[in-house]
C-alpha cells in the first residue's frame, strides 16, 4: 500500500480545545492554553510584576475560618 492510499489516523485530542485566556482566540498546541507565544509572555509579564496576587491578610487572628 502506498503513502497516499493510506488510511488518515483518528488522534484524539489530550487537552479540550479552549479560548485564549489572553485574547479569546483558538488557541494553538504550541502554545497552549494560548493562541500565541505573545499572549503567553503578556500572561507571565503579569505573574512577574505582581499583577496577579492571591489575597491575604496580615494578621493570622483576622483572618476568618470557615472551619469554626
Amino acid at each position: 500500500m502506498s503513502e497516499e492510499n493510506k488510511p488518515a489516523a483518528k488522534v484524539a485530542p489530550l487537552r479540550k480545545a479552549r479560548p485564549c485566556p489572553e485574547c479569546g482566540k483558538p488557541s494553538h498546541r504550541d502554545h497552549y492554553p494560548f493562541c500565541s507565544n505573545r499572549c503567553r509572555e503578556v500572561d507571565l509579564s503579569r505573574w512577574l510584576t505582581g499583577a496577579y496576587a492571591i489575597p491575604v491578610t496580615e494578621d493570622e487572628k483576622k483572618a476568618d475560618y470557615d472551619d469554626e
